[in-house]
């Protein structure tokens, strides 16, 4: 396999693993503190409506749209991808032999400005979770969340590189 090719099955493969670690803290969180998870449904639903030309920015989302849950699961997934590309750009492909965490938490937290700008404007909840009814609770929740993103991050990365060395 090419470098480049080994450089992005890394990032998908760090990506994921990433996303999976984000999906067992959320789980966690929803057992211990009674958080609600992010409904992927309505980010599918969302998603599917813009791509129908419908901009619906209400709590509703809109009328329930088939396979919008797997969709949603789909842009999660891809979001982490996407994250974890970015996290190889900003380090070079170097880091993905000796894995630091530094680097791996700082974008993670730098990640959470695409709930507070982007997701949680579409869903119907205000820049940074303003129209929540507790907003700073909400962004806290959020800030954790993608802190925990960023140490799945060098943890997949870090995993990886053992495997790697291994093969």
């Amino acid at each position: 396999m090419s470098d480049v090719g080994a450089t992005l099955s890394s990032i998908i493969a760090i990506g994921i693993g990433a996303s999976l670690v984000l999906d067992a803290w959320v789980w966690l969180r929803q057992r211990w503190l009674g958080v609600p998870p992010l409904d992927y449904g309505r980010v599918g639903r969302w998603a599917i409506g813009r791509v129908r030309g419908r901009f619906d920015t209400g709590r509703t989302g809109g009328a329930v749209t088939a396979g919008e849950a797997v969709v949603g699961w789909l842009i999660h997934f891809l979001t982490g991808v996407i994250f974890a590309g970015v996290l190889i750009a900003i380090t070079g492909p170097g880091w993905l032999q000796d894995p630091t965490p530094g680097a791996a938490l700082m974008v993670g937290v730098a990640t959470v400005l695409a709930p507070f700008l982007v997701l949680q404007p579409a869903l119907g909840a205000g820049v940074a979770a303003s129209r929540t009814p507790m907003p700073w609770l909400s962004r806290l929740h959020s800030v954790v969340s993608h802190a925990v993103f960023g140490l799945g991050l060098y943890a997949s990365a870090r995993l990886l590189a053992v495997v790697m060395t291994r093969v």
